[in-house]
């Protein structure tokens, strides 16, 4: 992995997409991100123009950043939505969802969104990843919650981008152990189970994430990082149709890959273009050092 920005000048995708969609409301080497409402950006595009969708969504539960709907609207909003992701995925392409839990009065407290649209999205799914992090809320009536889920998608069952040797987990506990006389281990590592143990971006006074940006549900890079480098490779389109705090943006140009975000908040936009702005100086910095 180059950790530095290199920019793609092969790939037509970006200029069609930028000719499409118009002057994007912040740019950078191998980065646009536009203001509006990502529905009706995505319909703006051609199909299969992307490597890889990567997102969270509102989960529909009064957040800051949120319109509030009727269950059956949401979720009407929500299979539209991943209906246009399905079109503009490539055809060897991945989509990793985030959804998180919500509550049905008189059925459940928190029941795992993907439940309710399980029939309606379009992509052949292909694993669920546990995210297992450490902080959260402390529950009384019930077991604290520590986990998110990540819902793996592909198009093609058979065909698609996997990078596992980029992502294998080198601690491993028997290094050395050998069948028929040869290292049993690959020398890179183990495959990472489904269940990913990445600490939580957390806020407070004495507590808060060296990467802490001010926005209320923030992903640790770590976390996004994985996925794009399992799901992807160097020089691929990536997309976030819900980009809050820019965590997929800067994961994907720490790693070589070109990003097209949407966000409908303008103080988050804001909050992606400062991010974004002193990663890209960071980088220039250090592959000034080397260089």
């Amino acid at each position: 992995m180059a950790d530095h920005i290199q920019t793609s000048s092969q790939d037509s995708r970006l200029p069609t997409i930028k000719q499409r969609l118009g002057l994007p409301d912040y740019e950078a080497p191998n980065v646009v991100i536009y203001k509006g409402d990502c529905l009706e950006l995505m319909k703006l595009l051609g199909d299969e123009l992307f490597d890889l969708v990567v997102t969270s969504p509102p989960y529909n539960i009064g957040k800051e950043y949120e319109q509030t709907r009727k269950l059956e609207d949401y979720l009407a909003w929500s299979e539209a939505w991943i209906e246009e992701v399905y079109r503009l995925t490539k055809a060897q392409g991945s989509f990793w969802l985030n959804l998180g839990y919500l509550a049905i009065s008189g059925k459940a407290n928190a029941i795992p969104i993907p439940y309710l649209l399980w029939d309606k999205i379009p992509f052949y799914l292909q694993q669920e990843v546990i995210w297992n992090y450490g902080a959260g809320v402390a529950a009384k009536r019930f077991f604290s919650p520590r986990n998110e889920k990540f819902l793996w998608y592909v198009k093609d069952q058979s065909n698609y981008t996997f990078n596992l040797d980029d992502v294998r987990d080198p601690d491993v506990k028997y290094p050395n152990q050998k069948k028929n006389g040869k290292i049993k281990v690959n020398p890179l590592g183990k495959n990472p189970t489904d269940v990913w143990q990445i600490p939580k971006v957390t806020s407070g006074q004495n507590r808060s994430s060296k990467e802490r940006m001010p926005h209320p549900a923030q992903f640790p890079r770590a976390l996004i990082e994985r996925i794009i480098k399992s799901s992807s490779n160097e020089g691929d389109i990536i997309l976030d149709p819900f980009m809050g705090s820019g965590t997929t943006a800067e994961a994907a140009i720490r790693n070589n890959r070109i990003v097209v975000g949407f966000e409908i908040q303008k103080n988050y936009l804001e909050i992606i273009s400062k991010r974004l702005e002193n990663v890209i100086q960071e980088l220039n910095q250090r592959q000034g050092v080397l260089f």
